[in-house]
């Protein structure tokens, strides 16, 4: 069975995944609205009818900003750590709250859903792969370095998204100051994307098919640089910009075994105003 992936949006103004079989899906997080979530999906062709869970990687509100709006409208359960749930500034309804513990998955119904730590400047960070009937799909953004658990699971995934949030040389001669800057590049900030690139070429499969590059900067990165980076390793590996202004294609993702499929649908772009980006 194939898992269908699209990025609704990825970047400092929201963040929102779709991973999902023929019979349901997750989010991963939920950081534009709900009527934005709706929309972009309808114009994907999928339906908000078989997602059955919203999981949450931490309390940035790029990341939560649309969970209180999706998770009511659509009485979904919203996994989501202890000391995220604290720190977040979106209220969820209590009885839709189920408590995430790293490296413990969550089956939701053929899907598996396993968390695990990452390093990030928020209070318990945690990034996550989805697997089915032996495929395996990774969801690495807002990751200041690469660690153990980055490694572990991001050699397993047919597909990730992969955050490749800077340049550094446009990060070094921009317009942030420099404690930001610092904070960006400090370990506990985001991925380089020579930091990512690095993480792709040591680490990634064999079977790897497709690697989503996600939560590029507004200000200090450049999607055509970005590509360009990554076409000259990717070795047969199908190369996606993630928007921050709209939703990817839908890639269907088939394991080795059965054979890899691509199945694109039209998107249509949305440009609307945007807040500063911090990143």
């Amino acid at each position: 069975m194939a898992l269908f992936i699209t990025s609704l949006n990825s970047g400092s103004n929201g963040n929102c995944y779709y991973i999902g079989n023929d019979t349901e899906a997750v989010l991963v997080d939920a950081g534009i609205s709900c009527r934005e979530t709706e929309k972009r999906m309808r114009q994907l062709g999928l339906s908000m009818n078989i997602v059955k869970a919203i999981f949450i990687s931490h309390e940035h509100s790029d990341h939560i900003r649309g969970i209180a709006g999706l998770a009511g409208k659509y009485h979904l359960p919203v996994y989501i750590s202890t000391g995220t749930l604290k720190h977040c500034t979106v209220l969820v309804k209590g009885e839709l709250v189920n408590d995430l513990q790293p490296h413990v998955p969550v089956t939701i119904g053929l899907l598996s859903v396993t968390a695990f730590p990452k390093h990030h400047d928020a209070v318990d960070p945690h990034s996550f792969i989805i697997s089915s009937n032996g495929v395996t799909i990774g969801v690495f953004t807002d990751i200041g370095a690469s660690c153990e658990h980055v490694i572990k699971y991001f050699g397993q995934c047919h597909a990730a998204f992969l955050e490749a949030n800077y340049d550094e040389q446009m990060l070094e001669n921009g317009r942030y100051p420099l404690v930001l800057k610092r904070r960006i590049r400090g370990g506990k900030g985001h991925l380089s994307n020579s930091q990512a690139l690095e993480i792709f070429n040591r680490h990634h499969p064999p079977f790897m098919t497709h690697l989503l590059l996600a939560h590029l900067s507004k200000d200090n990165n450049d999607p055509q640089v970005v590509q360009k980076l990554f076409d000259r390793h990717a070795d047969g590996i199908e190369i996606i910009i993630a928007s921050r202004y709209r939703q990817t294609a839908v890639y269907t993702i088939k394991d080795a075994v059965s054979g890899m499929e691509i199945k694109k649908e039209n998107s249509i772009e949305i440009i609307q105003p945007m807040q500063l980006s911090l990143f």
